[in-house]
């Protein structure tokens, strides 16, 4: 019973929905967005997240900021709470992501990818979502059981936030034959020779 309600306190935590963001609304309901709109909206907010992010001095959540992006805008909206995410991409991890392999070995030691999010309530109104990060490290560690990634998450404040490893991992575990990469939609994903 503990276990269940820890689980369900992490899950509200990480999941809860911060306040909207007055200035980035619109009139189009959020599975209704075309992709010019939803890059219109991140372009809104984009500035205020990263602020966010960047407040409580957080590992890599200032730095990330001048990777290259994996994608053209935010992604559609399906994993990690039907939130739209934008992908960065350090130099270690560029051009290998970017290849977009459905069958992959391991990426290079020191790969880190970091991801941006946003929803759009039924309301209409933008809401800043947390700052995701998977961390490739060496194997033999702790983080070997999880494909030797190690998962971060800080709300849109830069609070770093706790969370189980095997939480994440549950999901990214299901894309083994992509190293437990999740990509963008092929429609927005930014190839190497971009």
């Amino acid at each position: 019973m503990r276990l269940l309600f820890s689980s369900a306190a992490f899950a509200l935590t990480m999941f809860a929905a911060p306040a909207a963001h007055a200035a980035c609304t619109t009139d189009v309901a959020k599975d209704d967005l075309t992709g010019e709109q939803v890059a219109a909206l991140y372009e809104c907010i984009k500035s205020e997240l990263r602020e966010g992010y960047a407040s409580q001095a957080g590992e890599n959540t200032k730095e990330y900021q001048s990777w290259k992006a994996a994608a053209t805008r935010p992604a559609a909206v399906g994993v990690h709470c039907n939130r739209f995410l934008m992908t960065y991409v350090n130099d270690t991890a560029f051009e290998e992501y970017t290849r977009y392999s459905e069958e992959r070995g391991a990426m290079p030691v020191g790969s880190i990818l970091a991801k941006e999010s946003f929803n759009v309530s039924k309301k209409n109104k933008v809401r800043k979502g947390p700052l995701f990060f998977m961390t490739k490290v060496a194997a033999g560690g702790d983080a070997e059981p999880f494909g030797n990634w190690v998962y971060g998450v800080f709300n849109p404040k830069g609070k770093a936030q706790k969370i189980k490893q095997k939480f994440c991992h549950d999901c990214h575990g299901n894309y083994d034959e992509q190293d437990a990469m999740g990509y963008p939609d092929e429609e927005v994903r930014m190839g190497v020779a971009n």
